[in-house]
């Protein structure tokens, strides 16, 4: 089960979740393993669970990371370009730029100031050359609206539940292109959209969770402490 992956190292995480079938795609496995957890968890980083990074956000528990890879990773192919909405402690993204490799690009865009210049600082403990070279980039901005700058995307990633299917995220998406978002209010899942070569929208109810809302900075910042 996903709440016994915990591990008292990097390694050992990623094999427990091998191990309880929650990745399986090999190019996911050694993704996670090059990307230590660790530089973006500053307490408990190898415990499976959500982990408080500040301002009212988190760095999601390491089985749903592992859930969204595998389940991108058609779309995260050498040369691909992707969108992390809400990128957080930067640590996704960095995983995302380890499966595109140096032709491709991760994108990461957050609306907490201090969060983006964090995720940078993350990065940059093991793997500043991504951000130099421009293989990762963190943006300040609404991700509702998505990043249209780098667009279109081959896929996205959205790390907080949306009330309904934000439209711009999908006019960003390459075809074929696929949206990994969770969903709802109250009750959410995960939406997994796939773009059709020809425009046309195919869409996956997949999995309920529960993730913090996607909403705008100043609501975010004003519920911390509620």
């Amino acid at each position: 089960m996903a709440w016994r992956c915990s591990a008292d190292s990097n390694e050992g995480l990623v094999d427990n979740l091998r191990d309880a079938s929650i990745i399986s795609n090999q190019r996911v496995i050694d993704a996670m393993k090059a990307v230590d957890r660790g530089d973006f968890a500053s307490r408990y980083a190898y415990e499976d669970r959500p982990q408080s990074i500040g301002y009212g956000a988190t760095i999601s528990a390491p089985h749903m990371h592992g859930y969204a890879l595998n389940k991108l990773e058609p779309y995260l192919k050498p040369g691909m370009k992707v969108l992390d909405v809400g990128s957080g402690s930067g640590y996704l993204c960095a995983c995302f730029a380890e499966m595109v490799g140096p032709t491709g690009a991760a994108i990461g865009i957050e609306h907490i100031p201090e969060l983006v210049d964090s995720s940078v600082r993350n990065i940059s403990k093991s793997h500043s050359q991504w951000i130099t070279n421009g293989q990762i980039k963190m943006v300040k901005g609404d991700g509702r609206m998505g990043y249209e700058e780098e667009g279109p995307y081959d896929c996205i990633h959205v790390g907080a539940a949306a009330p309904i299917l934000p439209q711009a995220l999908i006019n960003q998406l390459k075809a074929p292109g696929r949206l990994f978002i969770p969903v709802g209010t109250d009750s959410q899942h995960i939406m997994v959209y796939d773009k059709q070569q020809d425009g046309t929208l195919k869409q996956e109810k997949w999995m309920g969770v529960m993730y913090v809302p996607l909403t705008d900075a100043d609501y975010q910042k004003s519920n911390i402490y509620k």
